[in-house]
């Protein structure tokens, strides 16, 4: 793939020729500066883009050829974001922030409920279901934010530094959290980040240079990536 913004004289290349495959049930950490390319791949990974050149295929189908909404119809099928910030609303309880993905589908009230509470259970805050943001810690807002991002069942769980805003030991717990769910519900995570101890965690680390996929290391049993 290949991504340019603007035109002309201001035209900036944010994509030079991006090859990659992802397998289903992967665990990838995508790492590299600011500028690398790995925000603006993983914007047209997460349907929120599409490349200039080169073809993006997710299952076999050409995404680069969906429109918009088409685009909308498969994030909201198959992809689940959590985000660096927790961005949950404020003035609601936990269940009601995990319930909203499935309100914007229409779905029955008794159903969002019962769901909610599944997804709150996995990441082990179903006694916490009735607090606002407000009394929860750093690491049990991004617990809710990922229940947020799993409660549709998606396939494809993208994550932008989700533990830029914690402690160590929170980030830890959110990493193995990331790590159960990979392995235990088959979810194929995607992870943006700077820390190379939070990228041990992944399987596949992929790491981005001037536009470009500068290597792809995969990880040996031990957890340790090598080339």
């Amino acid at each position: 793939m290949t991504k340019t913004y603007g035109q002309g004289a201001t035209a900036y290349q944010a994509l030079k020729g991006v090859d990659l495959d992802i397998a289903q049930g992967d665990f990838v950490a995508v790492m590299g500066a600011s500028g690398s390319g790995k925000s603006t791949t993983m914007n047209i990974l997460g349907c929120l883009d599409v490349p200039s050149g080169g073809e993006f295929l997710f299952r076999g189908h050409a995404v680069d050829r969906l429109d918009r909404d088409q685009r909308a119809l498969l994030r909201r099928k198959y992809l689940g974001f959590v985000f660096q910030g927790f961005n949950l609303l404020a003035r609601t309880t936990a269940l009601e922030n995990v319930e909203l993905p499935l309100l914007y589908r229409g779905e029955p009230a008794r159903l969002r409920r019962q769901a909610a509470m599944a997804a709150l259970e996995k990441v082990g805050l179903d006694r916490w279901w009735d607090h606002t943001p407000a009394e929860l810690s750093g690491g049990q807002q991004q617990r809710v934010a990922i229940a947020r991002a799993i409660v549709t069942q998606p396939d494809v769980l993208l994550a932008d530094e989700p533990t830029g805003n914690l402690d160590s030991e929170r980030s830890v717990e959110i990493m193995e959290l990331l790590s159960s769910l990979n392995r235990d519900s088959a979810i194929t995570v995607l992870m943006v980040t700077h820390e190379p101890d939070m990228a041990q965690y992944a399987r596949t680390i992929v790491r981005f240079r001037d536009g470009l996929v500068e290597r792809v290391e995969h990880a040996h049993q031990s957890g340790q990536a090598v080339s």
